[in-house]
């Protein structure tokens, strides 16, 4: 397969997790400029957030190297 049939795979994940990112980071940046917010829940509104964008951020990694490996459908191993 040549480099751009592999470019065009990554385009849909590389898209997805770049709205699901920003709609995490949103979300903390809403729920941060809600007055009365304890100082706990606060730090869980930047905390969590944080956590799920890096593991979309992994799961972005691991489908670029499956697509790049030649693994460019999941469904076929099951």
């Amino acid at each position: 397969m040549d480099k751009n049939h592999h470019v065009k795979k990554m385009i849909a994940p590389i898209i997805v997790t770049i709205i699901i990112l920003s709609y995490y980071i949103g979300i903390a940046v809403f729920l941060m400029a809600v007055p009365g917010v304890p100082v706990i829940a606060r730090g869980l509104l930047i905390v969590v957030p944080l956590i799920l964008s890096a593991v979309m951020f992994g799961v972005l990694i691991s489908r670029i190297r499956e697509i790049k490996g030649g693994e460019e459908d999941d469904l076929s191993q099951y």
